[in-house]
């Protein structure tokens, strides 16, 4: 069987997170349950002698989301006019980007490569229309139309669907990062478009026929259309058949896409520089203060959290998904770092961190996705969740109550997400006294005398018996290392 190698480039939609739309003072709604036609006026709905007026935050964080992904930045740029009629598009053309959009060549790094970035322009969005079940008619809302809308163009440097999923999920990280775009997929906030070609080995990397996917929404769907493109196109080349270069969707119900039309070139659109929006000119000073803006970004945040922390990859990667987080978990290890300093914390630095990363990925994550909530939710604050991991690492309280501990300070009942209110409250406090736990022992051993003979007969499944038996009468605040300690002793009597 011949050999066909993949040529996959990337088209990124991204509504940007601003106040008003990219042309005219309307809200930008997005993700906002409203109703239809509610958020227009004459601008976005190409009213005659109606003027447009570039939004300022729009282009601003396009050019951030370019210096954040190496790109050059353009002196000068324009906006054109993309002609093309449809429903959704009441002017009858978009406002667009053809020869001098605002940003020019980058890369981004993904799974240890590197991966092109052709441009980054700017355009306004389209309108929504919906299709009623059983109707015979299409229903058109605007109050999308005029959101501003950054289009990221890949270089056809991929080869596979995993490197795919990964460049967009970087990507959207990035984005929010910058809190340029909240970048669900779910809710349109980002869409991709997948291009794909296949050529024989040893030929020219561009000898195949492009096509292309439009309007995939999530990364499972982006990963799925790639691997089914790829088999499809390898089976028509396989029985001879010619492919044709088009635009293709994605049916989710069956697994496979299915031609939309004929891909359109750019000469179809007939663009010409925008006539009522003058040329922009940027000079290296309104760059260098505009980089200067930049927050410290993931893969950077990544590699100084593995150094700084000694934390493994594995980690880190859960870590710093997410800015907040990564922000939550870096104020709490600044306040134990405090804690040490003052002597509150007795426990080794490194115990403390490990200890903080554990409770934060697990249990404290596990409450925030139980609860629909993110880190920003939470009414525990770094400070606070510092001194629970200190009381943990110094031994104050036991792992099974630092998780009920953990919890009620999630729960905030009262108000309350002071650990040691909490451990007062519900007497949680972690016995260590050697001769109250010695009498504890003493009556357990005398109680189950057939699992201390097990236990001197080799049988070490009875030890944790009688351990559990110990912190079932403390009521589980017995000190596990002390009971330990204090059983085998006797036992070894």
């Amino acid at each position: 069987m011949t050999k066909y190698i993949p040529v996959i480039g990337m088209e990124v939609h991204v509504e940007l997170k601003t106040a008003s739309k990219m042309f005219c003072s309307c809200p930008n709604g997005l993700g906002l349950e409203t109703t239809p036609n509610t958020h227009i006026c004459s601008v976005c709905t190409g009213q005659p002698g109606s003027l447009p007026v570039p939004n300022a935050q729009a282009i601003e964080s396009v050019q951030r989301v370019g210096l954040a992904l190496n790109c050059k930045l353009a002196t000068k740029s324009k906006f054109d006019r993309k002609n093309y009629f449809y429903p959704d598009l009441p002017k009858g053309y978009q406002i667009s980007q053809y020869d001098e959009p605002f940003c020019g060549p980058g890369t981004i790094e993904v799974n240890s490569k590197s991966f092109g970035i052709t441009r980054i322009h700017m355009e306004e969005d389209t309108g929504k229309l919906t299709h009623p079940t059983g109707a015979d008619y299409t229903l058109v809302d605007y109050n999308r139309g005029g959101v501003p809308l950054m289009e990221l163009v890949t270089e056809p440097d991929f080869d596979n669907s995993a490197d795919v999923k990964a460049f967009c999920q970087r990507l959207q990280q990035i984005l929010r990062y910058l809190e340029v775009s909240d970048a669900n997929m779910e809710k349109g906030q980002m869409r991709c478009e997948v291009n794909i070609s296949l050529h024989r080995e040893g030929e020219d990397k561009f000898s195949g026929t492009k096509v292309e996917v439009k309007n995939l929404n999530s990364f499972r769907v982006v990963e799925r259309t790639i691997e089914y493109e790829i088999k499809r196109q390898t089976e028509a080349l396989e029985k001879g058949e010619a492919l044709v270069q088009e635009t293709r969707g994605w049916d989710e119900n069956k697994g496979e896409t299915f031609s939309q039309r004929k891909k359109e070139s750019a000469h179809d659109y007939r663009y010409f520089p925008e006539p009522d929006i003058l040329p922009f000119q940027f000079d290296e000073k309104y760059f260098a203060e505009l980089k200067s803006t930049l927050p410290e970004l993931p893969l950077a945040k990544s590699k100084r959290f593995m150094e700084q922390y000694g934390l493994n990859e594995a980690d880190v990667i859960l870590l710093v998904e997410d800015k907040h987080f990564a922000g939550f978990f870096e104020s709490a290890v600044s306040e134990l770092e405090e804690k040490k300093q003052s002597g509150e914390l007795t426990s080794d630095i490194e115990r403390a961190r490990k200890l903080a990363v554990n409770y934060l990925l697990t249990e404290l994550r596990k409450h925030l996705y139980e609860a629909g909530q993110t880190i920003q939710d939470t009414r525990i604050t770094p400070e606070n969740y510092a001194e629970f991991i200190a009381l943990v690492a110094d031994g104050k309280i036991n792992s099974s109550a630092a998780q009920t501990v953990l919890l009620e300070m999630f729960r905030g009942s009262d108000g309350d997400t002071d650990p040691s209110h909490i451990i007062e409250r519900l007497n949680l406090g972690q016995v260590n006294d050697t001769e109250a736990l010695e009498k504890a022992v003493m009556e357990v051993m005398a109680a189950n005398e057939q699992s201390v003979v097990d236990y001197k007969a080799g049988k070490e499944n009875a030890l944790k018996f009688l351990m559990g038996q110990v912190m079932k009468a403390s009521g589980g605040r017995a000190n596990p290392q002390v009971v330990t300690e204090i059983l085998k002793n006797k036992l070894s009597e």
